[in-house]
């Protein structure tokens, strides 16, 4: 469990990292405050015990790198406030902490524009490496999300054409975006450099009409692209 232990990473952090929480539930809230801010490289910026909290404060203060969120929220759902948070900040990274592991809110929380989806069961040190990889441009999730994830592509059946003119490339770089891969292992994967990954990239965001990695993969879900 997160709240067993508070675990440093090994590798130092480049630069400081600072996390925003949103949970309602208080041992946890001040289990993954002192987990984050316990550990060299990171920073607890704010503590919200709900997501209207949230979205009132949150907008007055400076963006976090990376925001914590529980789903299972009094009131309004984590799910649902995503929506309302990356409406007035598209930019804003969140990362998905909850118990609920069901296909249908995987995909309603990765439509809403959140960056990963991890469980509670995570290892501290494994929620530490997500929440750095979230920041470098990845989109981390526990093992059992991603075979879910992986599982719902192939019950869907393909479309009978390409839409938005996608290459072949561009497609499979979506999918590894979607299975989690960061810019650096999809270059590897490929075969290519991260600044091709980059190129692709920005052809994507085009053909989609889209500004970034999360809104390119929520529309890639809802359209059937990959």
């Amino acid at each position: 469990m997160i709240l067993q232990q508070v675990t440093t990473l090994k590798t130092p952090a480049p630069a400081l990292i600072e996390v925003a929480i949103i949970e309602d539930r208080q041992e946890i809230r001040d289990g993954l405050a002192a987990l984050i801010g316990g550990t060299e490289g990171f920073r607890c910026a704010a503590l919200y015990s709900s997501m209207e909290q949230a979205i009132a404060k949150m907008s007055r203060h400076r963006r976090p790198d990376v925001v914590l969120c529980d789903i299972g929220l009094p009131g309004m759902s984590g799910i649902e406030g995503i929506r309302i948070l990356k409406e007035t900040d598209p930019g804003l990274l969140v990362l998905m902490l909850t118990i609920y592991d069901d296909d249908d809110r995987i995909f309603e929380a990765i439509c809403a524009g959140a960056t990963g989806y991890l469980l509670k069961k995570t290892p501290p040190a494994r929620l530490l490496e997500s929440l750095r990889e979230a920041v470098n441009g990845g989109a981390p999730m526990s093992p059992e999300v991603a075979r879910r994830v992986i599982t719902l592509f192939r019950d869907i059946r393909p479309p009978k054409r390409a839409d938005y003119d996608l290459t072949p490339h561009e497609t499979r770089l979506l999918r590894l975006l979607l299975e989690g891969y960061n810019y650096k292992a999809a270059a590897a994967e490929l075969g290519v450099t991260v600044h091709t990954i980059s190129f692709h990239l920005r052809s994507i965001y085009e053909k989609l009409q889209v500004h970034s990695k999360s809104e390119a993969v929520a529309k890639a879900l809802r359209n059937r692209l990959v």
